[in-house]
């Protein structure tokens, strides 16, 4: 399927496209090796970023947010923010030696035969320890002593559960029964806000006048985000990934996302949800990526997740996610076979 370029404005579509033209188009070097960084993801105050022609910080190139620190913390760290060097070390070990496993085990028995390269996932260097990773001491991007997502509201626990139940045993019925995903509108890596998933976790960042754009590798999508002072869309135009609007306070970027739509929730989200991004480049390797997600009609409070984003070579390749739409396609087709098929067993033919 081929890409889709959603801008906000046909100005904002124009830059984009002039800063891209101006990207080498070299190729793409092998995925570098697991990178520690064994400090905590924190500003480094000493170290003063590039600066566009704006005065702004240059946030330009190619990162990437794959990482091995989960959401939420797991249950039997309790309240351990910061893992110790000793505990980051051996975790760190343990990745190797399991990549160094899948490596061997999907090496071919025989001369001249190869394993199932669909789950080979390091034929195509799909193993998320064989890119580069941003290790930090961290226990989990959300921060406090709490470390996971705040008690879903009931009402929204029920929201949830009906719209699951409605859809139970009807997920084959047409194209709109589908997951988001499924139809490769919103794939979960390119929401809003930005989390790592399995693969394609890299980013390209461009800046141009009053705009700043984020093109993701999953779905090759790109995201506009005016920083020119306008306001938010109007109240009753809601987007799959929300209306960005952004703004710089001092050598940060801050993103503030409104106008959701509960079609593609975050974690359980609503209509209501609310995000402010925050990008700040910390070294010439690492921007820190911080955002706050509010919703009153999910979440009792506000809370807050941190993680780092390692500087990457490119370019980003286009990512076609259905090839001419056939797996969409033939997973229909296949519920209407298996429906005649029922229906004829059932009238005993």
């Amino acid at each position: 399927m081929g890409h889709r370029l959603f801008a906000s404005t046909a100005a904002a579509l124009t830059a984009l496209v002039m800063l891209c033209a101006q990207t080498p188009a070299s190729g793409q070097t092998a995925p570098a090796a697991t990178k520690a960084v064994k400090t905590t993801v924190s500003t480094n105050k000493a170290w003063t970023p590039p600066r566009m022609p704006d005065g702004h910080p240059d946030l330009q190139g190619f990162w990437t947010n794959s990482t091995e620190t989960p959401l939420e913390r797991p249950k039997e760290l309790g309240a351990q923010d910061f893992y110790t060097d000793a505990e980051l070390a051996d975790l760190m070990k343990k990745d190797q030696d399991r990549l160094a496993l899948n490596k061997e085990e999907g090496r071919p028995t025989e001369p001249g035969t190869n394993p199932d390269v669909h789950y080979d996932y390091t034929q195509y260097g799909l193993d998320r320890a064989q890119a580069k990773l941003s290790w930090n001491r961290r226990t989990s991007m959300i921060v406090g002593k709490q470390g996971t997502l705040p008690p879903m509201l009931p009402e929204a626990r029920k929201r949830n559960a009906d719209v699951a139940a409605k859809n139970r045993g009807h997920d084959l019925d047409g194209p709109e029964n589908l997951s988001l995903s499924s139809r490769c509108i919103v794939v979960a890596q390119e929401s809003v806000p930005f989390l790592s998933g399995g693969y394609n976790n890299n980013l390209q960042i461009v800046q141009g006048a009053g705009v700043v754009a984020i093109m993701h590798e999953m779905n090759h999508s790109a995201r506009v985000i005016p920083i020119d002072g306008r306001p938010h869309l109007p109240a009753d135009i809601s987007q799959f990934k929300g209306d960005s609007i952004g703004h710089w306070e001092g050598n940060t970027l801050v993103v503030d996302s409104t106008n959701f739509t509960a079609r593609n929730p975050f974690h359980g989200s609503g209509d209501e949800l609310h995000v402010v991004e925050r990008f700040t480049r910390v070294d010439a390797d690492t921007i820190l990526y911080r955002f706050t997600v509010d919703d009153p009609e999910t979440w009792g409070q506000p809370w807050t997740a941190e993680t780092a984003w390692s500087k990457v070579d490119g370019p980003i390749f286009e990512y076609a996610c259905h090839e001419a739409n056939y797996s969409l396609r033939n997973s229909l087709l296949g519920a209407r076979v298996a429906e005649k098929e029922a229906a004829e067993k059932k009238a005993g033919k």
